[in-house]
């Protein structure tokens, strides 16, 4: 069995494309074109050299002596922490953008959550000189300013989401909305693997930098190309995508994804969609999705933005299923202390999207040879104020 996504872009029985008849167009353009383009040695050099001199890649693979000395085991952080605009989203937005141009699209929009995607999209809008509108959460807006902030500053228009929660799904709501209305002009970057086929697959492709970097640096550091784990919180589930893309069909390597708990499981304030969804259609693709008796979506929770999301892309819903991967779940109180732990041993402040992979330690206990590979997908500058109010900094 394969963990990639076949032709039709399905993971399994998760995936595909479920999208009104108005979206067809833009859909069937990207799936009969993404591939080709990416394979085309053009793209691939002015993405590569993106990412080396734009970007900062590759990104340093960290040994965390003190932090792997508290849980007496072998701890690599892929520190994504340090691209350019400080998270792993801008490895997609890069690539995206070069596909926009190669498909004529001369505007752009996006969707964010925790504000990292949408900073990432306006960097690239920015740098390329094509118009950025970005829809969010007004619940994400507050929560997030600085992000905002930076948005703003790169040029981008920033649409608050006033529907439902006013979240990271409310968002995506409207961009799919704008994209119908404008569907000749505008090109759509979605910021992780979700979304109608081919969304997860290209954006996996983009992300699979990521676990490309650590075969090489772990050769490097432990004489061997894998790791025994690969580990990474999982919203939507595009920095997970990242690092275990070149483990998916490889079971020497286990496969660790933290979802958000919130206020626990089952509180009714959560997000941890394996524990709580089921099979369901959201935004465009089959997967797992936390839903109401009779079909309608159930608000998630998490103290991170960019975990507040009520399903998991279809990718995710297939190592579930499948049993390929192991699903933990965190809850905000554990994902807190584990950023401040981590902050006070390594002197990194993680985003607190990653401070959930961290947590999983407390719990889950490894052997002492054992080499496990967190993806730290993003900084915690944009989380400071959550910091500072959770603990009364």
């Amino acid at each position: 069995m394969s963990y990639h996504a076949n032709a039709r872009g399905y993971y399994g029985r998760f995936g595909g494309a479920y999208i009104p008849e108005m979206l067809y167009p833009n859909v069937e353009e990207l799936r009969q074109n993404y591939l080709q383009i990416m394979q085309e040695e053009s793209f691939q050099k002015e993405f590569n050299d993106l990412l080396s001199d734009y970007v900062g890649r590759p990104t340093p693979l960290y040994f965390a002596e003190r932090f792997s000395k508290q849980y007496n085991t072998k701890i690599y952080l892929k520190r994504e922490d340090l691209c350019h605009t400080g998270a792993h989203k801008v490895n997609n937005t890069i690539g995206q953008i070069l596909m926009a141009k190669k498909l004529g699209k001369n505007r752009i929009i996006a969707e964010t959550g925790a504000g990292q995607h949408g900073v990432a999209t306006a960097t690239v809008c920015a740098l390329m000189g094509i118009e950025c509108v970005v829809y969010m959460g007004a619940v994400d807006i507050e929560r997030q300013a600085p992000n905002v902030a930076r948005m703003k500053m790169l040029g981008a228009k920033v649409v608050p989401a006033m529907s439902g929660s006013k979240t990271l799904k409310d968002a995506t709501n409207e961009a799919i909305r704008d994209w119908i209305n404008n569907p000749t002009d505008t090109h759509y970057i979605i910021g992780s693997v979700v979304g109608p086929h081919p969304y997860p697959d290209m954006v996996a492709r983009f992300q699979s930098v990521i676990s490309k970097e650590v075969e090489i640096q772990l050769q490097e550091k432990e004489g061997r190309d894998h790791p025994d784990y690969v580990v990474a919180c999982v919203g939507g589930g595009s920095n997970a995508a990242g690092i275990y893309y070149q483990y998916l069909d490889r079971p020497e390597v286990g496969i660790i994804a933290v979802e958000a708990a919130g206020k626990g499981v089952k509180s009714g304030h959560s997000a941890a969609t394996s524990a709580l969804g089921r099979e369901g259609i959201i935004h465009g693709s089959k997967t797992l999705l936390m839903q109401t008796d009779d079909g309608q979506i159930t608000e998630p929770y998490s103290i991170s933005a960019g975990l507040d999301y009520p399903g998991v892309g279809p990718m995710h819903a297939h190592l579930f299923d499948s049993g390929r991967g192991e699903f933990i779940s965190i809850t905000d109180r554990q994902a807190m202390q584990a950023g401040l732990m981590l902050s006070q041993l390594e002197g990194i402040i993680p985003a607190i999207e990653t401070s959930h992979a961290l947590a999983i330690f407390e719990d889950r206990k490894f052997k002492p040879d054992d080499v496990i590979v967190i993806n730290l997908s993003g900084r915690g500058d944009k989380d400071l104020n959550t910091y500072i109010d959770y603990f009364k900094l």
